[in-house]
């Protein structure tokens, strides 16, 4: 079956012309949604992809419809894809995973798109060892202050139990168990 899936950004704009083109390509049922393209939770096309079958086609008239980015983009039609579906852009003839073209392009843009991932990793990985190499400390602050510390574990040695210590420092009894390990 081919479904349909129509989206416009804001109330003042309408998904009768992108309706109607789906429609004249053989959509049976058109899901339609009033979203920014920017947000990930659009409940249409999460019906829409809940609706999928095997052998199911989604189509847009647009690749912009469907998604605002390259990685939401590939997300989107590797939920597509897990439901052994097909996808279609009309305006956008080598985006279409029912021809082997179409799943040509769109293994090469996941693979752009996973190196481009790979390389932020990369870039970021290197910009927390120079902020280390600096000084910067990582992560959260510690609830404890370092005499805190030293007086909670005197208090551990003592026989205190650890959920008194911990309610006295305000933090939660394993925070105090961690000291002492």
């Amino acid at each position: 079956m081919k479904y349909g899936y129509a989206r416009v950004s804001t109330d003042g704009q309408s998904v009768a012309a992108q309706v109607a083109q789906l429609r004249k390509a053989g959509a049976a049922k058109v899901f339609r949604e009033v979203a920014s393209g920017a947000k990930t939770g659009r409940a249409q096309l999460r019906k829409a992809l809940d609706q999928l079958d095997a052998g199911d086609v989604l189509m847009v008239t647009r690749l912009d419809r469907l998604a605002r980015s390259t990685r939401d983009l590939l997300n989107t039609i590797a939920a597509i894809t897990d439901r052994k579906a097909g996808f279609r852009s009309l305006g956008d003839a080598w985006a279409d995973t029912t021809t082997a073209h179409g799943r040509l392009m769109l293994t090469v843009l996941g693979g752009l798109a996973e190196f481009e991932r790979e390389l932020i990793r990369a870039r970021t990985g290197e910009g927390r060892a120079r902020a280390v190499a600096r000084g910067v400390k990582m992560g959260r602050k510690p609830k404890l202050t370092p005499h805190q510390r030293k007086e909670a574990l005197r208090r551990v040695d003592a026989g205190e139990r650890m959920r008194d210590i911990a309610r006295s420092y305000n933090v939660s009894h394993s925070t105090i168990s961690r000291l002492t390990t």
